[in-house]
């Protein structure tokens, strides 16, 4: 997780693989009336992080066929 306060966003991983970002209020007013978040540098790069720790991790959890799916330049990804 980026921190364990709740005034920043968590990212919260379940044991398939499947990750929720969950956002502070402050976050989803800024998306809302931006339609963006802007992450410093610093801030980037413990999203990158992040980032680099849930795929570590995705490869143990994963289903085989989720694991070894390829994604191309027109996969459509679908937040739920």
């Amino acid at each position: 997780m980026m921190s364990h306060n709740s005034n920043y966003m968590k990212f919260k991983q379940y044991e398939n693989g499947s990750c929720d970002i969950e956002f502070s209020w402050k976050e989803r007013l800024t998306l809302f009336r931006k339609g963006k978040l802007h992450l410093t540098d610093e801030n980037l790069k413990h999203f990158g992080n992040n980032l680099v720790k849930m795929v570590m991790d995705w490869q143990i959890n994963f289903k085989e066929d989720i694991a070894n799916k390829q994604t191309f330049i027109d996969t459509k990804i679908e937040g739920k």
